[in-house]
């Protein structure tokens, strides 16, 4: 049985509730750091763990939180980023639900590293009940005296709050929360600046996912060489991972790193294989922004090794045979999957959300969706599948923000790997 680390108590009845988490352990972290460590000491033990950002882009979370400024009588925050809008990813909003105090522990432990005295946990706009279950969870942490002035009876104090966007995907950028989170236009900035310099109100700034921040409790409690242990090589720990697609067990695992691909699509202990007996045509590995991988190369790197449930075994190869890990969002499609109608879906979706600030974004995800409209309707022709290559790199790569490659990266993949079928919806309708 694999070990589990963030759900371990999501089958406990009254797990959302104080009283029953505190009674499984809960706030340990909080003791442990408040009263026998110091805020380097906690950042040092995140840094051993070599967790990296559970967010999509994997970057070792402990690094991030040594980049920090700190200039003398200037505040620090920490923000959590909780907007989860990536298609097929829902792993964070089952975590809040089920047991929003170990989100509440992780604010509290991790900005306490930080030195944030005011910490914010930014949650989308659909995922209001989901806010309304935190703000429970956060007076609950207020009355018990985990929250506010002198915690512990030491000098340590934290407010948190909770801030409901308005549903734009473009705030999970996290310099575009920062400036919804100011009651401005959700706009990414130009960096540098950073936000661990000029971030939150300009001032030096932190930003983490939900399963980031709530993976901090474990590390603290047993130690980041025991957390390092678990996984392969630098993919470290635990992941949650949002499965869904044509599988016979949707829903969210908590995996160790470095399960194989084939194990996690075919067993009975994660996805159970394809639903209806059919077989498997491909994957989205971690969200409708990754490449999408035809069978063949996802459960087989292109040296014919197993792939593996890490970030550098799903980005072997780089895009021409790999793809990413990214957010976990993991989209099963069997055999019966059109590719072209599913592409056509999350092109109607990036450019729905894209804010506009860079015309390559701007124009191009406009133009993709078209020409994908074009040749669904049945008007495309072979020079159409050529355009949308073209177009889609003179998007990757030019914009202030990833939402470009977002938009330009599954239409790449799609072309390089199921280029037959665009083809063949073409010429069905060719006179």
């Amino acid at each position: 049985m694999a070990k589990k680390l963030l759900l371990k108590d999501d089958h406990i009845p009254g797990i959302n509730t104080y009283e029953v988490y505190r009674r499984q352990g809960g706030y340990a972290s909080v003791e442990k750091a408040l009263k026998q460590m110091t805020p380097d000491a906690v950042v040092e033990e995140v840094k051993k763990s070599g967790l990296r950002g559970r967010g999509g882009a994997g970057f070792p979370t402990g690094m991030k939180w040594s980049f920090l400024a700190k200039p003398p009588g200037v505040p620090r925050y920490l923000v959590c980023n909780a907007d989860e809008s990536e298609p097929g990813t829902f792993k964070d909003r089952y975590l809040m639900e089920r047991i929003p105090h170990l989100l509440i522990e992780g604010m509290i432990t991790s900005s306490f590293a930080l030195g944030a005295n005011t910490s914010y946990i930014y949650i989308r706009g659909e995922y209001f009940y989901v806010s309304q279950i935190l703000e429970k969870a956060i007076e609950e942490a207020y009355a018990a005296g985990w929250l506010g002035k002198n915690i512990l009876g030491t000098d340590y104090s934290l407010d948190l709050y909770v801030q409901v966007g308005a549903g734009a995907y473009i705030c999970g950028e996290e310099t575009a929360l920062l400036e919804s989170l100011e009651g401005k236009r959700g706009n990414p900035r130009i960096k540098p600046p950073f936000p661990a310099v000029k971030g939150l109100y300009d001032c030096p700034t932190v930003v983490n996912n939900v399963e980031t921040i709530a993976a901090v409790v474990p590390i603290v409690n047993d130690g980041g060489d025991a957390y390092a242990k678990i996984g392969v090589g630098k993919s470290t720990g635990t992941k949650l991972i949002s499965a869904s697609g044509h599988i016979n067990k949707p829903g969210v695992y908590e995996i160790e790193l470095g399960v194989p691909v084939e194990e996690f699509i075919f067993s009975d202990q994660y996805c159970g294989g394809i639903r209806n007996g059919k077989k498997l045509k491909a994957v989205v590995a971690g969200g409708s922004s990754v490449p999408i991988l035809p069978d063949n190369l996802i459960l087989k790197t292109a040296a014919g090794e197993p792939r593996l449930m890490t970030y550098e075994s799903l980005s072997d190869g780089g895009f021409q045979t790999g793809t990413m890990l990214g957010s976990g969002g993991f989209i099963v499609m069997d055999e019966d999957t059109s590719i072209v109608k599913n592409l056509y879906t999350f092109a109607r979706f990036y450019h729905h959300e894209s804010c506009g600030q860079c015309s390559p974004c701007r124009e191009g995800t406009g133009w993709m969706e078209k020409i994908l409209h074009k040749i669904l309707d049945g008007h495309g022709t072979l020079k159409d599948v050529d355009l949308l290559w073209d177009i889609q790199s003179k998007i990757e790569g030019k914009t202030i923000c990833p939402l470009g490659e977002a938009a330009a990266w599954p239409v790449a993949a799609a072309i390089r790997h199921f280029r037959h079928e665009f083809e063949e919806y073409v010429k069905i309708h060719l006179p």
